[in-house]
């Protein structure tokens, strides 16, 4: 029962929180009719339009939101003139109400609008209630309340409470404002976020489909030379059907594992790749007929960090990946030379050989090695060389170690 008595005034709270001019018109109404009554109750008994003058002083406050100079005139006005009239003979309260006017002014205008016009009123009524007779000179050791000093003190009080709520209610603007731009800019970077990864996933995917698929495709060209042409030679066609079971092994684990980085709780199937395993990527270009020369100058105490590693195995991968497909069974020489500040991978293939007959590419191969490199501030140099062969230069950098000047890319694959 306690707690749906705590309850309720919170559920009233929020229902009159969305109802400003409601809110205004209940408790304006009831400072009316109090003030009204204070005044009421006097001896002689006062005339009514006195009474209502008097209660009309708050009801301008109904309008404190949206014009509060317009209101803090009128209530000085309408006290001037219920001052200047003297409809009660009786001591009344002084302008104790426009303190209420001046607090709204100076909450809901700038301070170089309201202070000046907490001094009018301020000056108004002191002017009118000496002129009046209302309020006496001071007496030594008198307490009296109704005096210029203390409705001086008053008036600014209520000035710097409004300003001092002025201020509090623009923080929390701010801060709204604030929060919002930092809820939309999270929200950016969360699609960001996404879009990149999957852009990083589609190049890996990419990366070991086209890699093993066209190692595949060349020792199937080749197991049906062998099965078509000249006498039948079951080694050579077992042997070529045995590396390309085993390069779809390769392939569809090196695909679980970045399949398994989309699902939670799933561990990679194979290591993750790194400079120590390029020699798996020299089998696979070795069992294509490539003759692969690789050799890596990486020191061993401040060895690339894990992500240098794997990029650049990447580019290895598809550097001998558009080795397979456009020039065939070559000889390449492959060079990784660097330190934990700066990667530089090389790959160089002799020309195709005469008749050879290269695969279709879409060049999105080279736009994937390319973004590689630019996630390490570094560049990719790719080209023909002058004896027909190709080229591939890529750097790559740590962060803080600076990036490296861009070169012109001289072709595309």
């Amino acid at each position: 029962m306690s707690a749906q008595l705590n309850a309720l005034p919170r559920a009233v709270r929020h229902r009159l929180a969305g109802r400003p001019r409601l809110t205004d018109a209940m408790w304006v109404g009831g400072l009316t009719l109090l003030d009204a009554l204070t005044v009421a109750d006097r001896t002689p008994q006062p005339p009514a339009w006195g009474v209502a003058l008097w209660g009309a002083q708050t009801v301008p406050l109904l309008c404190r939101r949206t014009r509060p100079r317009a209101v803090l005139l009128a209530m000085t006005g309408l006290y001037v003139l219920f001052q200047a009239l003297g409809p009660i003979p009786a001591k009344v309260p002084g302008p104790f109400l426009l303190m209420l006017g001046v607090y709204a002014v100076a909450r809901y205008t700038p301070a170089t609008a309201s202070a000046p016009l907490a001094l009018f009123t301020l000056a108004s009524a002191a002017v009118t209630d000496a002129l009046t007779g209302h309020w006496e000179p001071p007496r030594l050791g008198s307490l009296e309340p109704i005096s210029l000093t203390t409705f001086a003190f008053f008036f600014a009080l209520a000035w710097l409470l409004g300003h001092g709520r002025q201020r509090i209610d623009a923080d929390a603007a701010r801060l709204r404002e604030l929060n919002r731009r930092l809820e939309a800019e999270r929200e950016l970077n969360e699609r960001q976020a996404v879009l990149t990864e999957r852009a990083r996933i589609a190049r890996d995917l990419h990366d070991v489909v086209a890699h093993h698929v066209s190692a595949i495709a060349l020792q199937a060209r080749a197991a049906e030379d062998v099965l078509t042409s000249g006498p039948f030679q079951p080694e050579e066609a077992a042997q070529g059907v045995g590396v390309i079971a085993r390069t779809a092994d390769t392939a569809l684990a090196e695909m679980r594992r970045l399949l398994g980085l989309l699902s939670f709780g799933e561990r990679d199937l194979v290591p993750e790749p790194s400079l120590g395993r390029l020699d798996r990527l020299v089998r696979v270009a070795a069992s294509a007929g490539c003759r692969v020369a690789c050799a890596v100058e990486v020191d061993g105490g401040s060895a690339p960090a894990a992500g240098m590693q794997v990029s650049a195995y990447r580019i290895v991968q598809e550097a001998l990946t558009n080795v397979v497909k456009h020039a065939g069974p070559v000889a390449v020489r492959i060079a990784v030379r660097g330190d934990e500040a700066r990667l530089t991978v090389q790959v160089e293939n002799d020309p195709p050989a005469p008749g050879h007959r290269p695969v279709p590419g879409t060049g999105r191969g080279l736009v994937g090695m390319r973004e590689r490199a630019a996630a390490y501030d570094g560049v990719l140099d790719a080209g023909p060389r002058p004896d027909g062969g190709w080229r591939l230069r890529a750097v790559l950098c740590a962060r803080g170690a600076g990036p490296v000047r861009r070169p012109a890319v001289r072709g595309e694959r």
